[in-house]
């Protein structure tokens, strides 16, 4: 019965000791993220979805990198410059966490729009 209990004490305590996402980004509301675009412009706005979503509707300004392509690093490395910021977003907040998860892995400075696009009246 011990041996059980510590089996079970041991495995939990591995599901909790998992390290802490260590990605630097910033998730901002919709106002706070759509004041600090308005104040830097030299930060880039890079809208996460699918073309066919962009399509749709956008940011202004906003430049569109599929997270869910396979070349996404490839591509905002080759299209986004390291020395400014990035802001990115997508439809409700998701796929952009992801995106800047990566991006700051890349060395990038990275403002994540909380709750996506929908948060945003346009």
């Amino acid at each position: 019965m011990k041996a059980i209990l510590l089996s079970l004490l041991s495995f939990c305590t591995g599901l909790f000791a998992q390290e802490p996402d260590t990605y630097a980004y910033v998730t901002l509301p919709a106002e706070t993220f759509l004041a600090r675009l308005e104040a830097d412009p030299s930060i880039q706005l890079v809208d996460v979805r699918t073309p066919k979503e962009y399509a749709a509707g956008k940011i202004r300004d906003a430049v569109n990198i599929d997270v869910r392509d396979s070349l996404f690093t490839q591509n905002a490395t080759q299209q986004l410059d390291k020395a400014r910021p990035v802001a990115v977003y997508c439809k409700g907040g998701v796929r952009s966490r992801q995106a800047a998860r990566q991006l700051s892995a890349l060395g990038f400075q990275v403002y994540n729009l909380d709750k996506g696009y929908d948060s945003v009246k346009p």
